[in-house]
């Protein structure tokens, strides 16, 4: 029997569908998501989540026409594989695939690209605004997980559109979880909304009233839900987002497809700015994410076969086993996350020291205000956070860490390129952004171990700090048991050569020394130098090694403008060494797709193989230059 979903082309071909085969239909999509994602990898448990919702949405609206902007992004490819792109979703984060989420560039039914929580209703509320203003017709519809709302932009949103009273929806998908469960007065306020027993009986009672009076009871229950939610809403008093100006809707069973078109049909004929509030089970339709939707949030490839021998830990695992080392000699040592603890490595903080452990939502803002705050207190605050996500708050580390001079730690994670998340989550421009910012140390390590030094080091610095590091698991060195501080702004030689410098930061160092061993096979002596610190450089070895050898080529796994590689040439330029030749290597001007780690490393020629053609390259050039100032 041929499958529904065969025959989805568009959402056009939801319309003549009954609820029999929107039911079916949704089966269909839960299986060829878990089919995919267990080949490709990525976001399994929102999406599963909001089949129904998706089918819903798309069944009533006409997208592209009518707007419907998903927050994140996690929860979107159901909607991907009802929006034409059916054929193409085993191509999910694969390199020259789809990707792990919605882009305006890859379809006229992605009305915005996201990739970072709490957008989609600033976002609706802009195309509301500039749809009236042109007197155009169609409805706009945001649709924001109860985790997303955490985050403060949501509300400044909500806050703007109730005060214009606009036509707007806002969808909550209430699963009760963000990646992790959530925290905070917001998740306890929804969790009271779908759990309020006064509030269900007063539907049932108010329902079973108007069916007895005589006459038109029974057709005003089934032709009056606008009336009646109304009517519900005077007994639920104190609701949140009536007070900010939106009728509310809610809370309704995420998964009933008939329901949830008729809610949205009335929400989106009623005027002004509406709220519906939709219940649904994050993971559902698959047991394993059902049970642990924590873990199946996000889903690696299933490989044919497990990796052999032990698996070396991950730098994040690192962070919070080194965390937890500090944090149990010293009471001053905190730990805040946003939303990530089991991400970062924080959940083994909030496990061993639950009083020094801070989960403030998807609010990175607050996160690094609050820290500020600690610190100013006493504390020694640890903000362990994606490179990505540290974006978010960039003026809160300016503002209220840098120019405060407050011993804030930052323990940045996914530093550099993160394969098939793609775009939005590239680590790759934390250098940049910080290095500008006065007080500020920075700095990488080379491997797991040297990672754990880093962050004691970052910790007992009296002002702000940051260390960056990659996605993954580190190389298996043996960890010192006794944690050091690093002497600030000096870096390492690894080796020693006259021919050429290559001259690493962070994760780029073992990729040096590999080339170094490839160029000796070329009978070239490179140095190599583990910089350990992108501010301060370790300004004598550099100029050293200048003066001495003359070719540099420097590598970092980040953007080339603005990065390790710019601040070593400004070195030079403050010294007067202008006859220093200076390659630099590095993540070019350009967005970066999803794809393997390893492609976008081979993409951007920082391989061993990609580093040594390059030393060869400069080593040509000056023997080049020497000729033909022989021949003048």
């Amino acid at each position: 029997m041929p499958r529904i979903l065969d025959g989805i082309a568009s959402p056009k071909d939801l319309k003549g569908l009954d609820t029999q085969a929107l039911t079916q239909l949704a089966k269909e999509i839960r299986e060829e998501i878990v089919a995919t994602v267990s080949v490709t990898g990525g976001h399994l448990g929102a999406s599963l989540g909001v089949v129904e919702l998706t089918l819903a949405l798309h069944s009533v609206l006409d997208a592209p026409r009518d707007k419907i902007i998903w927050d994140v992004g996690h929860q979107a490819y159901p909607h991907k594989l009802v929006t034409g792109r059916k054929d193409r979703f085993r191509t999910l984060r694969q390199a020259g695939g789809i990707s792990g989420f919605p882009r305006i560039a890859e379809s006229e039914y992605d009305a915005f690209g996201v990739g970072h929580a709490g957008t989609s209703i600033s976002a609706a509320l802009g195309y509301a605004i500039a749809r009236d203003r042109k007197g155009e017709e169609g409805a706009v519809v945001a649709v924001i997980g109860d985790g997303a709302l955490t985050a403060g932009m949501a509300f400044e949103a909500l806050n703007h559109a109730g005060d214009l009273g606009i036509d707007l929806v806002v969808i909550i998908n209430d699963n009760e979880m963000s990646i992790s469960p959530n925290v905070g007065a917001l998740s306890a306020y929804l969790t009271r909304l779908r759990m309020d027993q006064t509030i269900r009986r007063a539907r049932s009672d108010l329902e079973a009233v108007i069916k007895k009076i005589p006459g038109i009871g029974e057709p005003m229950v089934k032709s009056a839900e606008r009336l009646k939610d109304t009517l519900i809403h005077m007994v639920t008093p104190g609701s949140l987002f009536e007070a900010l100006g939106f009728s509310y809707y809610g809370p309704i069973d995420g998964h009933n497809i008939p329901l949830l078109q008729r809610v949205i049909r009335d929400a989106v004929a009623r005027r002004g700015p509406v709220v519906i509030h939709a219940v649904t089970e994050k993971g559902r339709g698959y047991r394993p994410a059902e049970l642990d939707p924590g873990k199946m949030h996000a889903m690696k490839p299933v490989t044919a076969s497990a990796p052999k021998g032990p698996k070396a830990p991950t730098y994040s695992a690192i962070v919070g086993k080194t965390v937890v080392e500090m944090a149990k000699a010293d009471p001053r040592i905190v730990g805040i996350t946003a939303a990530m603890p089991e991400g970062t490595g924080l959940a083994a903080l909030a496990d061993a020291c639950p009083d020094q452990f801070f989960d403030v939502g998807i609010a990175e803002q607050h996160a690094v205000t609050l820290a500020a705050g600690l610190a100013c207190g006493g504390m020694r605050p640890v903000v362990a956070i994606y490179s990505t996500f540290l974006q978010r708050a960039y003026d809160q580390v300016i503002h209220d860490v840098c120019l405060q001079n407050l011993p804030v730690t930052f323990a940045i994670d996914r530093a550099g390129l993160v394969g098939d998340d793609g775009a939005t989550h590239q680590g790759l421009y934390d250098l940049a952004y910080l290095r500008a910012v006065p007080n500020m140390v920075i700095m990488a390590p080379k491997d797991e171990n040297e990672l754990r030094h880093m962050l004691k080091t970052a910790v007992e610095w009296p002002g702000p700090a940051a260390v960056r590091y990659p996605r993954g698991s580190g190389y298996g060195v043996p960890l010192d048991q006794t944690l050091k501080t690093l002497p600030i702004g000096e870096a390492e030689i690894l080796q020693h050569g006259d021919d050429i410098v290559l001259l690493a930061l962070g994760s780029m160092v073992m990729p040096a020394l590999e080339a170094a061993r490839m160029l000796a096979q070329d009978g070239v002596r490179a140095t190599v130098v583990n910089a350990r610190f992108c501010k301060p450089l370790d300004k004598k070895c550099i100029l050293t090694l200048a003066a001495r050898v003359g070719l540099i080529v420097t590598i970092e796994e980040h953007v080339l403008a603005g990065g390790f590689g710019s601040a070593v040439l400004e070195c030079l330029e403050e010294a007067g060494l202008f006859n220093v030749r200076v390659k630099r290597l590095g993540v070019p001007d350009r967005v970066i797709e999803h794809a393997t780690h390893a492609q976008q490393l081979a993409e951007c020629g920082l391989t061993p193989q990609g580093i040594r053609e390059a030393a060869l390259q400069l080593l040509g050039q000056r023997q080049s230059s020497k000729a033909a100032t022989g021949r003048l």
